[in-house]
């Protein structure tokens, strides 16, 4: 009995120690193998490097092993070896196929992460990391591991328009871009509502353009503004910092200078710009927009110094940025000031255009030319489409999926960006417990069930897909955490959108893996999101129900509250199921460490007739 009590324990122990160590990688690889045993972060660690030219990225292994273990490895360039030493060797190896791709292999005393580029070998050391244990000891499991991204285009914007971040905090973004393997950051930096780019040709755009006095507060139907005002820019010297961060770290920065819509701003800056004097919206002065929404106000087709203008913006923006795109915008756009304006119809007339929407189709394609003409390609959001799309343009779509599918079929680059999935501006539960956002709803499990490609698509078709990318506009998003808070853990879901294999994508595995992330995003100082407790009833006895709450983290502590009054952090600590009789409210959060959820409560309030 004592030797079968022992055998029982052990086996207790060990299967404790396999769920403790099993590895929980985001993105999920392509494909791993477990093996057996272990190898030890300790002081006898090196990372080795076979020529001069990655000494930079064994530098980054040896920073970021640091920052998870506290151990910084020491670094040895070419095959080196020493009694009692392990290495971590970075190795170029043309057999490994894909671009982007690598293998990983963790022994008990060495580890190889091979790849075929240096964004290869970069991916690699990200899943090393992701491999060290968040608590206790710095027991890595060996594993190999063969892995390559699904999609080239891997990215999301950051909308510095509607709200201004520091370049300290875009660097911070980008870091955790590169941790969650995505590649492209869309920068959109021209609005209505400010200009946040230093043009030196055109100061008024500094002066001006980039500041408003005043700011909508309070929920979008409403329109109510404080008088504060706002604003900043980002000059050529702080544009080329954040670029060069950003191409350290293995991702592309692409600007939107939007046209000929979302102009407001630089049309306050020079009115000339416009189709008339004064706003067509309301008939007063212009000036930098405070309210959210879409203006009427935009460029003027049909007066060439506005084709100076923006050729002038683009000479100063483009040798900024290394991308070979551009993104132009092109979306919400509405024609009334066209359609009334003189200049624009003899445009028409001029170029033998049948409505407005062929005239914003010659707009794009006279500005295409002309960024053509410069080595790179314009992107622009799906209204692009209207009258007919320019010759090399890459369709962003993000009304839904339909545009990048005729994209696609008509043999154009798409990259998909459906709201109703990718915009991570909506919110991620019930509105009224979470904060103000601007309207629709993206939870967690929207987000990880998007297919960036279309069943519709032949093979052929299906490779102008280049991947998916999420949006944060920041109307409603004024403060960093608030931003951390709505693009985490959403920004996990997208890297295996994107990464991922469609065939290995689980949502019960990857809500499994995220107890793990959550650990590392508090290990970071991230302020993601810590999800509402999961609730779950059964019919009790005497008109009551049993109520059951579950921790999403496994880490967390359920507090409650039965007299419908705010949870607090001396709450009632949730043990086991609730009797909740009829008449009661129940509402419960979770704390996380020093933070809590967005309360939740039961029963839910009946919705209200309209």
């Amino acid at each position: 009995m004592n030797r079968l009590l022992i055998i029982s324990l052990l086996l207790c122990c060990a299967l404790r120690l396999s769920a403790q160590t099993k590895p929980a990688i985001i993105p999920l690889p392509a494909k791993m193998e477990e093996r057996k045993g272990t190898f030890i972060i300790d002081k006898n660690v090196y990372v080795s490097y076979p020529t001069a030219a990655l000494k930079g990225l064994a530098g980054f292994a040896q920073s970021a092993l640091k920052e998870t273990t506290g151990i910084a490895p020491g670094l040895r360039i070419g095959m080196w070896t020493q009694k009692g030493a392990k290495t971590i060797s970075l190795i170029i190896d043309p057999k490994v196929t894909a671009a982007e791709g690598y293998t990983l292999e963790v022994t008990t005393n060495k580890i190889s992460i091979k790849a075929r580029t240096e964004n290869g070998l970069f991916y690699g050391i990200q899943t090393l990391v992701q491999l060290v244990p968040v608590k206790g000891d710095k027991k890595l499991s060996c594993v190999y591991i063969e892995d390559e991204p699904r999609f080239s285009w891997r990215g999301m914007l950051f909308d510095s328009c509607r709200h201004i971040f520091s370049v300290d905090f875009i660097k911070k973004f980008i870091d955790q871009l590169a941790k969650h393997k995505l590649n492209k950051l869309h920068w959109h930096l021209t609005e209505d509502q400010g200009w946040r780019i230093e043009i030196k040709k055109y100061p008024r755009l500094q002066e001006v353009a980039a500041y408003r006095n005043g700011t909508q507060i309070g929920p979008d139907r409403k329109k109510d503004v404080d008088s504060i005002r706002y604003g900043g820019y980002y000059t050529q010297e702080q544009i080329k910092e954040v670029v060069a961060y950003a191409t350290s770290r293995y991702v592309e920065v692409i600007p939107e200078i939007e046209m000929p819509g979302h102009s407001v701003a630089a049309i306050t800056a020079y009115p000339y710009l416009a189709c008339g004097d004064v706003s067509f919206e309301n008939g007063k002065p212009f000036e930098v927009r405070k309210v959210w929404g879409v203006s009427k106000d935009l460029y003027c087709a049909g007066n060439d110094s506005v084709f100076t203008f923006l050729q002038d913006v683009l000479n100063e923006v483009m040798p900024l940025f290394p991308s070979q795109y551009i993104h132009i915008g092109g979306d919400e756009a509405p024609h009334d000031a066209w359609h009334k304006c003189p200049k624009c119809q003899d445009r028409m007339k001029k170029e033998g255009l049948k409505d407005e929407a062929a005239l914003q189709s010659w707009f794009i394609q006279r500005m295409e030319k002309f960024i053509n003409s410069k080595g790179k390609k314009i992107i622009g959001w799906e209204e692009i489409m209207q009258g007919g799309l320019a010759d090399n343009a890459t369709v962003h779509s993000w009304l839904g999926v339909q545009s990048g599918l005729k994209a696609a079929k008509s043999g154009h680059d798409a990259i998909m960006s459906p709201y109703s999935h990718m915009y991570f501006d909506g919110y991620q539960a019930d509105p009224k417990i979470e904060p103000m956002a601007i309207g629709y709803w993206v939870p967690l499990d929207s987000a990880y069930a998007f297919e960036p490609v279309h069943p519709a698509l032949t093979e052929t078709e299906a490779k102008h897909i280049l991947g998916a990318q999420a949006n944060l506009w920041t109307e409603f998003i004024g403060t960093e955490d608030y931003f951390q808070y709505m693009v985490f853990p959403r920004i996990s879901a997208l890297s295996e959108v994107d990464w991922t294999p469609k065939s290995l994508k689980n949502f019960a595995d990857f809500k499994t893996r995220l107890n793990t992330q959550y650990q590392r995003y508090d290990k970071q100082g991230i302020k993601f999101r810590i999800p509402v407790p999961e609730s779950v009833t059964a019919a009790g006895t005497d008109a009551q129900v049993k109520l059951t709450l579950n921790d999403p983290t496994k880490a967390g502590v359920i507090r409650y509250s039965l007299d419908g009054s705010d949870v607090t952090a001396t709450s009632a600590v949730y043990k086991q199921p609730l009797d909740v009789k009829e008449g009661a409210t129940v509402r419960y959060a979770l704390f996380y460490n020093d933070r809590k959820s967005s309360t939740d409560y039961f029963p839910k309030p009946a919705k209200k007739k309209k």
